[in-house]
């Protein structure tokens, strides 16, 4: 746990999806954000389940560690590859271990999203994003993306249809100098492409104020540019996160309250 907060109301960019209310969210990963690819666990406190769509396809990660902690907690793996496990998050999300040696940098090798059109979809994140491209396969229709060899890479994959992003609204963040934002608005402006939040500035608790642009690529996946300065301060690592994040579980009354007005948590 590199961090914890906690927010009384919906995020003014639907950081925690479209819905209103008490929520959280968690920074979890395997070193500062800085370097490292982390994921933002968020909870809103009224919703108790989500419906899963084809958007998000997996996490693969190398770490033998990682499957030999899934064998003794007895978590179930399925082999769909030579070395490589699949596992299932609770919330359904999918996990793919490498059983490798962990790498010393970090162990996120690639995160996987479903597309409808790999063509369409390598121009938008190369061509207008401007990623490199590492890996481009018609045959299994797929594509490998990043911006730069030492960070976890974007891999594209087709779903054979269109794109269904369910009800757990996610969405993949990157850091940039705070002098860019404007500019990445304007050419998407230009190209005639989605601007879902127009540069914002957001305010974290006790924290940075950050600002941010996001935008939606044409499956309508979600990208969160957000500027590398305040970003920084913000996403030091907090030595109280797992204290914040404990608390806050054994503080979360929500199903008792519902329990005890005889009501069900919404399923979003």
């Amino acid at each position: 746990v590199l961090r914890h907060e906690e927010f009384e109301e919906g995020c003014r960019a639907s950081c925690n999806g479209p819905y209103d209310g008490k929520w959280s969210k968690t920074m979890v990963g395997y070193g500062p954000e800085d370097n490292h690819f982390v994921a933002e666990l968020t909870y809103n406190y009224g919703i108790g389940e989500y419906r899963l769509g084809n958007d998000f396809l997996g996490i693969t990660l190398v770490s033998s560690q990682a499957v030999s902690n899934a064998k003794k907690m007895g978590w179930p793996l399925k082999e769909v590859t030579a070395g490589t496990f699949e596992a299932e998050a609770p919330g359904g999300y999918k996990f793919y271990l490498e059983d490798k040696e962990q790498l010393k940098q970090d162990p996120v090798l690639k995160v996987t999203l479903g597309v409808s059109d790999l063509q369409k979809s390598v121009n938008y994140w190369s061509g207008l994003l401007g990623m490199k491209i590492y890996e481009k396969d018609e045959e299994k229709q797929r594509a490998l993306l990043g911006y730069a060899d030492n960070q976890c890479k974007l891999e594209l994959k087709t779903v054979g249809g269109a794109v269904d992003h369910g009800t757990a609204f996610g969405r993949i963040a990157f850091s940039c100098a705070k002098e860019e934002l404007p500019n990445i608005e304007e050419l998407m402006k230009k190209e005639n492409q989605k601007v879902l939040t127009p540069l914002v500035s957001l305010d974290t608790p006790g924290k940075a104020t950050v600002q941010v642009v996001i935008l939606a690529d044409p499956d309508g996946h979600e990208i969160c540019f957000v500027g590398d300065e305040a970003f920084r301060d913000l996403s030091k690592v907090d030595p109280n996160g797992d204290k914040l994040l404990d608390d806050a579980m054994a503080a979360d009354n929500s199903d008792k309250w519902f329990a005890a007005h005889k009501m069900k948590k919404a399923s979003a």
